[in-house]
């Protein structure tokens, strides 16, 4: 049976377990799993915060990464600046970036959802507020959420991934591991 593990990964985090030829030493996934013979199904930008799924199944590994499965992931998404319709309606109509044109996104506004603190915090600035979106993809495209919030003005400031299918961070604080049936 296969292993599955869903971890919380905290910001500043490389989803890999070495980091190889940095000149800086910059944490990694070996500095909170002490699991042997899982690897990260997709990946998670360093400045991104959330669920990081490892396995030990290269064909579960496959089925949860490769965007051919189309996988929902569901990002909440801080943003500078509030939201408008309009907005919202670009991001779900799929938005045009440098490496052409994205699938439809599912985008609704959302409250402050009730995070941990985030280190080095968010800078907040007295005359941009900001708001909150709930975005499901079904691509993997680098950096797409942020690319896509940027595209229709609402540059990201925090961007955590809440799910993958049906696998959720509920109840998993940052740094935490929990391992789960696969």
């Amino acid at each position: 049976m296969a292993r599955l593990i869903l971890f919380n990964k905290p910001f500043g985090v490389l989803s890999q377990f070495t980091d190889r030829g940095s000149p800086t030493v910059r944490a990694t996934l070996s500095d909170f799993i002490d699991v042997k013979g899982v690897y990260p199904a997709g990946r998670l930008d360093r400045d991104s915060e959330g669920l990081l799924l490892l396995c030990d199944d290269g064909r579960l590994q496959a089925r949860i990464a490769d965007p051919r499965f189309k996988l929902p992931k569901t990002y909440w998404v801080q943003t500078e600046g509030i939201p408008q319709e309009q907005d919202l309606e670009r991001l779900r109509a799929g938005v045009r970036l440098k490496d052409g044109m994205t699938l439809p996104a599912v985008v609704d506004r959302m409250e402050a959802p009730a995070l941990w603190p985030r280190d080095p915090p968010i800078r907040e600035r007295k005359s941009v507020r900001d708001g909150w979106l709930r975005i499901t993809i079904r691509e993997g495209r680098n950096r797409q959420v942020r690319r896509m919030t940027a595209a229709v003005g609402l540059p990201t400031l925090r961007l955590v991934r809440w799910s993958i299918g049906d696998w959720t961070l509920d109840g998993i604080a940052p740094g935490q591991i929990k391992e789960t049936p696969a």
